[in-house]
């Protein structure tokens, strides 16, 4: 068996989670999956993921699958791929693969819209408290999203360390674009913390993640082929997004447990700014039940 919180499954994109037995080895605040085994699980109930770009509808959740493979450096854990560099009592350090997040609000049956049960995801104007250029911005016209050119999804790489402390789990991520898409960068600063008590599990994560300008923008900026105006007045700036996820559940047997799932995100001013948003925040619930194969 392998110490692994379950917030190191469910938080490397949007809140992936993976199924775990509590056993004596790993102690009564860790949850463990089984190295050389597949961990395969399904949760039904609903949810919704808001969906802060202007025009685009919320994103529904009733199924949410999960696969999970675990040897012993290298793992599988719904899409994304990773080996374990070096690993002690206190740490763990790991070249890792993630999905992109971003694509998820432009593209309903994106990766990261089916492999979540809670995930991250604004109330402001278009120019918010930025500066912008004056010239009747109200009478510019927004693009459609039948107007936009696509937002493509993209895979993550890079290095992720984990820290493990009294207080919690630090885990840190620095991620580059591998499919050249935006040619972005990506950085993670987590606070991890998992109580359980009894058949319950209490999952609290606190989140900092840092978008370079190309990820912001590639995905939020404007092309000037889709409006003239808006790709000179909104100038994309690297900016930081910050999260709080809870993760509840109970366990009824060895095969099911009850979920409730939560993501609240702050989204920066530097994203807000774009004509493309409406909203500052993005919020995922889900309410279900899981089985685990």
């Amino acid at each position: 068996m392998k110490k692994l919180n379950i917030f190191l499954l469910t938080f490397l994109l949007l809140p992936n989670f993976s199924w775990a037995e509590i056993v004596d080895s790993c102690g009564t605040e860790y949850q463990c999956i089984e190295v050389g085994r597949w961990d395969i699980g399904l949760a039904v109930g609903y949810g919704s993921r808001s969906n802060p770009l202007k025009d685009y509808d919320d994103i529904p959740i009733y199924i949410a699958p999960t696969f999970a493979y675990y040897g012993d450096s290298w793992y599988f854990d719904n899409g994304n791929i990773g080996y374990t560099l070096a690993e002690g009592e206190r740490y763990t350090l790991n070249l890792t693969t993630s999905f992109s997040t971003e694509s998820a609000f432009f593209h309903r049956w994106d990766p990261s819209n089916i492999f979540i049960t809670g995930s991250s995801k604004f109330e402001a104007s278009a120019l918010s408290s930025r500066s912008q250029p004056t010239i009747m911005a109200e009478e510019q016209s927004v693009p459609m999203p039948n107007d936009l050119e696509n937002r493509d999804f993209t895979y993550l790489g890079g290095i992720e360390a984990y820290l493990y402390t009294k207080i919690g789990i630090i885990n840190l991520e620095l991620t580059h674009d591998l499919l050249n898409v935006h040619q972005g960068t990506e950085a993670k600063l987590q606070w991890l913390y998992n109580l359980a008590v009894k058949q319950w599990n209490f999952e609290l994560a606190l989140e900092f993640d840092w978008k370079s300008e190309e990820v912001v923008n590639y995905y939020y900026g404007i092309r000037p082929s889709e409006s003239e105006f808006w790709s000179q007045a909104y100038k994309a700036e690297s900016a930081i997004n910050t999260s709080l996820k809870f993760t509840s559940h109970y366990v009824l047997n060895e095969h099911w447990k009850l979920l409730f799932l939560a993501r609240y995100t702050q989204i920066a001013d530097e994203i807000v700014a774009s004509p493309l948003l409406d909203e500052d925040y993005t919020s995922t619930f889900f309410l279900g039940t899981a089985y685990r194969f």
